[in-house]
């Protein structure tokens, strides 16, 4: 079942936008009284007049679509790019003498916040690719651009470029300190669990054990079932295993929200953490050693590999009988995992998997041997007379999501 928490921490774009807010309504007024004192020099002032009509309408009743990245779509950051470059080519028309003087476009600076809205948006991809076309535009509206356009230009393109790229440095830094925060909390909770636990549950169960014991009788089976079940708990508990959570942004509240979506039935998409997988396995007469980050597979290949360990650990009850000790191994390589069963049991006699085999009991050949076959690895089994049993078994990285 999905849970949501609230992960409160400081952001850094909702700040950006109501800058952005403001930068577009200063940059409004500014326009319009560049035009109101140099009407003048407008041969056709009405075309300037009733383009910053519809710019000022466009700006006012755009506001609320600047107000986060919720709210500000593509199809919003299109149509205002598109004001801003009708604006910067239809200077020529009501200024005639645009292209011959320096001077302010229609929109005049009104342009940059059409630029770094897509910045904000976006990131400095989008930001490349708007200054680009305003760029284009200029140059189409000055006919012999000058110099000063050229460095007009190019400062809004390096502008827009680089706040683009802190905006995707700062979204990044406060996704690392929502998992910071998320993996504290958690810490926080499995160690209060463990305290519990550890003060009622475990000590019950060796209480259990030992009266158990000291009775003898069935009382010493109970006693025993009770032991095994607090090495188990003792070992889930000091590992932490914690299921993989499935974490998204609620984008309408910025980056205030965090939802943690904990999938009980991952699909073949998210990897697995193999060691939920043996965590069970672990017991009185089986010890687990595992390293302290998840080893993660695809969920058909975790599946195969954990049940191959479990007709390796079937074998030993059955060969070795019921009070042999036995070891899992995990290892983590970047190009393989590797998982190595060994017990202390009487162990296999020369020649006995082949007999096994044509007497028709494949329990090794088809139960471990097949499944690391079918996931692209290998099962090696390797046991010495007196000395116990040991099977290793290798999954590549590269092969194990083409498991079953």
């Amino acid at each position: 079942m999905a849970k949501r928490e609230r992960v409160v921490r400081m952001s850094v774009e909702q700040p950006l936008w109501r800058a952005l807010t403001g930068y577009r309504v200063l940059t409004m007024v500014y326009a319009v009284l560049l035009f109101a004192f140099g009407t003048d020099r407008y041969e056709r002032p009405w075309i300037a007049v009733a383009y910053l009509a519809v710019m000022c309408v466009w700006t006012l009743a755009t506001l609320p679509k600047v107000a986060n990245a919720a709210s500000c779509t593509r199809r919003f950051l299109v149509a205002d790019i598109t004001v801003a470059l009708v604006g910067i080519l239809l200077t020529p028309l009501a200024d005639a003498q645009a292209q011959t003087v320096d001077g302010p476009t229609l929109p005049s600076i009104w342009t940059a916040g059409s630029v770094l809205a897509y910045a904000i948006k976006g990131g400095w991809r989008w930001a490349g690719v708007a200054s680009s076309l305003v760029a284009v535009a200029n140059i189409v509206e000055r006919g012999h651009p000058s110099r000063d356009t050229f460095h007009n230009v190019l400062l809004v393109w390096v502008a827009s470029i680089a706040i683009g790229y802190v905006v995707e440095v700062a979204r990044a830094s406060e996704r690392t300190l929502a998992r910071a925060l998320e993996i504290e909390a958690a810490t926080r909770e499995r160690e209060r669990l463990a305290r519990d636990i550890h003060d009622s549950v475990l000590q019950v169960l060796a209480m259990v054990q030992r009266r158990g014991t000291a009775l003898g009788g069935e009382a010493a089976e109970l006693g025993r079932m009770a032991g095994e079940q607090e090495v188990a708990l003792r070992t889930l508990v000091a590992g932490g295993l914690i299921r993989p959570s499935l974490v998204s942004e609620d984008e309408s509240e910025g980056a205030v929200v965090r939802v943690v979506e904990v999938d009980e039935e991952p699909d073949d998409d998210t990897p697995v953490d193999l060691r939920l997988l043996l965590a069970p396995r672990a017991g009185s007469k089986v010890t687990l050693s595992e390293p302290g980050a998840p080893v993660l597979l695809a969920p058909p290949a975790a599946r195969e590999l954990a049940a191959a360990v479990g007709a390796a650990l079937d074998n030993v009850r059955v060969h070795a009988g019921e009070d042999a000790q036995a070891w899992i191994l995990v290892e983590d390589w970047p190009d393989e995992v590797i998982v190595t069963v060994r017990d202390d049991g009487p162990g296999i006699p020369e020649g006995r998997l082949a007999q096994a085999e044509v007497e028709g009991r494949m329990g090794v050949a088809l139960s471990i041997r097949g499944r690391l076959r079918d996931l692209g690895g290998e099962a090696e089994l390797i046991s010495v007379p007196g000395q116990g049993t040991e099977v290793e078994l290798k999954v590549p990285r590269g092969k194990a999501g083409q498991g079953r």
